[in-house]
């Protein structure tokens, strides 16, 4: 929460699980995602998924806001770290971190998630970048992973 703005976690959460009940294609559930969180989220100036395309390889998938980088490779940015180490990557200051690919010069703050299904396929990453420094925290975090996995449990 900064500047007193607070992110309604559970009714992002209750209209992404009413909208996504059933839905088994991974860009549908992407789109939707991104649609909720983009315009829920008080800190996201842009939000979108990059889709595993190929071996080390990511592409732009449904997203909201500015245009995005098109390919990302596993090797590069925050994006390509996150899919690469299967880690959350959370970036307080983009300027700071190693290789950091400017899409936008207004971003100054990410937070991107790897995003696997059930069976353990990375299907992608999810990217919220801010144009606020530090815009995202530990309680993001803390919401999005279990609702990720949650929604792309059966994606395809």
């Amino acid at each position: 929460m900064l500047d007193g703005q607070k992110v309604d976690y559970d009714g992002i959460t209750a209209r992404i699980r009413a909208l996504c009940e059933g839905e088994t294609d991974a860009v549908a559930l992407m789109a939707t995602v991104v649609c909720e969180i983009h315009h829920g989220h008080p800190f996201c100036d842009w939000t979108g998924f990059y889709r595993v395309v190929g071996p080390e390889l990511l592409k732009i998938g449904p997203y909201q806001g500015g245009h995005g980088c098109l390919v990302i490779p596993f090797s590069r940015g925050v994006c390509g770290a996150a899919a690469r180490t299967g880690r959350v990557q959370n970036v307080p200051d983009v300027e700071a971190f190693p290789d950091h690919i400017a899409c936008s010069s207004s971003t100054k703050s990410e937070l991107v998630l790897p995003v696997w299904n059930g069976a353990g396929v990375l299907l992608g990453v999810l990217d919220l970048d801010s144009d606020t420094p530090a815009a995202f925290t530990q309680a993001d975090e803390d919401w999005l992973v279990p609702l990720l996995a949650e929604v792309f449990r059966e994606a395809a």
